[in-house]
């Protein structure tokens, strides 16, 4: 039975105000009274075992009837991350269930949380989320659409609170207990991260823009070619409903978020700036609906070249003996980062996004790229 999702604009949530002591307690009392946690990961058949291991919740958060109980910040020599339970009611039984997975903060310092994971015969990769095939060169491929695994926008600002909280411990166990681990051949999630956005999609008066594209670009490398549908593009006048603030060492340091509406409040969006770059993460839906995964089940589609972020991957591929492998429009990859030879200053391509021009001309000073 598919149904209409419902929409709403909320202002970010923030960490509540709760003692680490008394955030344990809420969850052990949860599982008490008999709320099933379920684990994907190595601890499936035990998946309690989390607690006694010392991945204990200090923080919680709540979105949409979804609660949120997070670990401190873990590291391992890939990832910063989080282990959270998600809690939440089943619509089929009613029971309260709880699902450990991994918040994790991508390279565009967006927090996601991973499908999966592949760790067999030296390969290690987190799953991005849902697949779609495209056609290239008379050949079909499967590619990830990595944005599916953003958390909300509504609460990006809460768990980077709950990072810088607390210095990360080192941690190489969490993934593996909490991921299911994939075959090396699987690059799609399973059944309990896809199966949700089916449902929702069942119903075309979720979709956005009837799961059309709202940006495309009419010109292939040419940033200026940009074209939004009319109505979705960002409210720079009305439209900012908050902006919030942080430090990165790959920008530079000072860094600031900025959650803009679209003009027909339809969908958000989440614009990062910092001392000479901005870049843009993916818009999301404003609907109430979030998997077990937290993630929305209703997505945006767009051209993700205009979500490339301030640096992204560009270096020599070691299996290729002719090209690089680079995430930056061909002809626009700049300067390696100082602080990851793998990842490329993409501003050359940014700076000449429309949107992003504008952004910069009506919200930040009008005469410098910098932050004020």
């Amino acid at each position: 039975m598919t149904s209409l999702i419902p929409t709403r604009i909320v202002p970010s949530v923030t960490p509540a105000e709760l003692t680490p002591r008394q955030v344990a307690a809420e969850l052990r009392k949860l599982l008490d009274s008999g709320a099933k946690m379920r684990a994907a990961g190595e601890a499936k058949d035990n998946p309690e075992e989390l607690l006694s291991l010392g991945y204990t919740p200090k923080h919680a958060i709540s979105l949409f009837g979804t609660r949120f109980y997070l670990t401190n910040p873990l590291q391992n020599p890939a990832l910063r991350f989080l282990v959270a339970y998600v809690v939440q009611r089943s619509a089929a039984t009613g029971r309260t269930e709880i699902y450990p997975r991994i918040f994790y903060k991508d390279l565009s310092l967006v927090w996601r949380c991973a499908s999966h994971v592949i760790a067999n015969d030296g390969d290690f990769w987190i799953g991005k989320g849902d697949v779609r095939t495209v056609r290239r060169g008379g050949h079909d491929f499967e590619e990830c659409v990595e944005s599916t695994t953003d958390l909300p926008f509504e609460m990006q600002t809460a768990l980077e609170t709950v990072n810088r909280r607390a210095q990360p411990k080192t941690d190489e166990e969490a993934l593996y207990l909490v991921l299911r681990n994939a075959p090396s051949s699987r690059t799609e999630p399973y059944r309990d991260f896809t199966e949700p956005r089916r449902r929702a999609a069942a119903d075309r008066r979720n979709l956005i823009y009837g799961g059309r594209s709202i940006a495309r670009f009419t010109r292939k490398n040419d940033p200026s070619s940009l074209r939004i549908v009319d109505g979705f593009e960002p409210d720079f006048s009305k439209g900012i409903l908050e902006t919030s603030e942080g430090r990165s060492a790959m920008y530079g340091g000072p860094l600031r978020r900025f959650r803009i509406l679209s003009r027909n409040r339809k969908v958000q969006y989440l614009f990062f700036a910092g001392p000479k770059h901005v870049w843009i993460i993916p818009p999301q839906a404003l609907t109430t609906e979030l998997s077990t995964y937290g993630v929305r089940t209703v997505d945006v589609v767009a051209d993700e070249d205009l979500f490339v972020p301030g640096f992204e991957y560009h270096y020599y591929d070691d299996d290729s003996d002719e090209e690089d492998f680079s995430q930056i429009p061909e002809g626009f990859a700049g300067e390696p980062s100082e602080h990851d030879s793998d990842r490329a200053d993409a501003s050359a391509w940014l700076d000449l996004i429309p949107i992003i021009v504008e952004f910069r001309r009506k919200v930040l000073h009008p005469r410098s790229r910098g932050v004020y």
